[in-house]
């Protein structure tokens, strides 16, 4: 049998994208969670606030590398596999993904470092001012990256001479039709993200009776944040969905399970898409509220997938799925959070052993949420790298075989499952290492402890267990 060099580049391409995004989704969340942890210290002196921060830091320290690994061969395909595309989009992709690297990832790099080794080194307010300029850089990278993509998805401010694409408007390029509601939508992911895994450790922590004040704080925080943040995104999305229906509509056909253009069409719960024959093989859904959502109304006419060629369709079974998948969790999200409100207002939010199982569990939601919204976003818009212009066939490297893509292929699967487990492993014992390093009470003023000067020591050092081991990190 024959090795495809087109799917298996496809395969690679999704895995490592796949593997990388749940990194960044979580730091950018996280990252302003630990700039608001150091203003509150800064404010009240309160040292739950400094042992929060000082923790989550850790966490970030970790997550962020594993981030950074992943991320700097995802661009590496580009040429090895994807030549034809980075040749043809070039006097686009190169500048924006060059800014993103001086004007975000400078910039995080820098000020973490302060963060991570400039505790008791650097004044407070400069430790503050670190954390704030780490968390803006986070929200700086993602907007060049969503930028970028979002132009692959909605191209725009270009003219295509001899197959390249020249801009006539960066303006345009930059802000393209879908930009503003896709980044909307994945900085407010970032903060569920980062809302519930905060949230689930804090519960974990309580479930064990472990710093029992300062993750009762965090707790509280965080569901309140989720109360206010679930039914927005749910809000952005629906946003989101209005822009994609009018510049992707094939792509929201694939979403609905949608084959014939028509009006009155049902919001399917559960379907089987048959796309060798057009059709579901089974439907359940809810009459016409599909065409209410879209059209805000029942009459609404839904474009189907029977308006492009069969060839032009994306993998309707798989969109359709990750989109349901996607919503399920969304909804779900919301249900725990106002799960939380009502035990809030009985006064059993700590005290109730489900509902803080219930929060460790909901750990994994986020990200299986993101996952499930980028295939989405991603196989939804197939055959096409940039939309409408350019398939994936022909931005395809012509020398690539399809033994040479295996190869690539299986070596990035074998890297990155060391790179998973080695840090799992590693955010396990963070995590069961807990918090510690308290601060001391001088005078009626609060006072870090001291510690043994030493550049090796960093934050980081105090997860291995042992609080004078930080000498021997290297």
């Amino acid at each position: 049998m024959e090795l495809d060099p087109l799917i298996l580049s496809r395969l690679q391409f999704a895995f490592v994208v796949s593997f990388h995004a749940i990194f960044p989704v979580f730091t950018i969340g996280l990252a302003s969670y630990i700039a608001v942890l150091h203003g509150l210290f800064y404010k009240t002196a309160n040292q739950a606030w400094d042992r929060l921060a000082q923790f989550w830091t850790k966490v970030f320290a970790v997550v962020f590398g594993m981030g950074v690994v992943s991320g700097i061969v995802m661009s590496f395909q580009f040429g090895t596999n994807w030549s034809n595309f980075s040749y043809a989009t070039s006097n686009f992709l190169g500048p924006i993904l060059s800014y993103e690297v001086v004007t975000a990832f400078f910039l995080e790099a820098a000020f973490l470092g302060v963060l991570l080794f400039g505790r008791n080194k650097v004044p407070q307010g400069v430790h503050l001012f670190a954390a704030i300029m780490v968390a803006i850089g986070t929200f700086i990278s993602s907007f060049w990256i969503l930028s970028a993509n979002s132009w692959m998805q909605t191209p725009a401010g270009y003219e295509l001479i001899d197959g390249r694409f020249h801009i006539t408007s960066w303006l345009e390029a930059i802000f393209n039709p879908s930009f503003w509601y896709r980044f909307a939508h994945m900085g407010m992911a970032s903060f569920l993200t980062g809302g519930f895994v905060v949230a689930g450790v804090s519960a974990w922590y309580l479930l064990r009776n472990r710093d029992v004040e300062a993750n009762k704080k965090a707790l509280s925080m965080c569901l309140w944040l989720l109360l206010f943040l679930t039914p927005a995104q749910a809000l952005i999305g629906d946003f989101h969905g209005l822009n994609t229906l009018e510049h992707q509509p094939t792509k929201v056909a694939a979403m609905e399970g949608n084959w014939e253009t028509r009006s009155n069409v049902p919001l399917l719960l559960f379907a089987l898409p048959d796309q060798e024959n057009q059709t579901n093989r089974f439907e359940l859904g809810i009459p016409n509220m599909a065409s209410i959502i879209l059209k805000h109304s029942a009459d609404g006419v839904i474009p189907g997938l029977s308006e492009v060629a069969p060839e032009e369709q994306p993998p309707v079974a798989l969109v359709f799925w990750s989109f349901r998948v996607m919503v399920g969790i969304g909804f779900l999200m919301i249900g725990v959070a106002l799960l939380g409100l009502i035990l809030r207002r009985k006064g059993r939010i700590f005290e109730s052993p489900l509902f803080l199982k219930t929060l460790v569990a909901m750990i994994i939601t986020p990200f299986v949420a993101v996952l499930a919204g980028w295939i989405v976003t991603e196989a939804g818009r197939a055959p096409w790298l940039v939309y409408g212009v350019m398939t994936h066939a022909q931005g395809l490297t012509p020398s690539l075989t399809g033994a040479m893509a295996l190869f690539t292929l299986i070596g990035y699967v074998a890297v990155y499952s060391v790179v998973f487990v080695v840090g799992v492993y590693y955010l396990t014992r963070v995590v069961r290492n807990g918090m510690h390093d308290d601060p001391i009470e001088v005078k009626g003023e609060v006072e870090r402890p001291k510690r043994p000067f030493s550049a090796a020591h960093t934050p980081l050092d105090d997860d291995l267990g042992d609080r004078t081991a930080g000498a021997n990190v290297s």
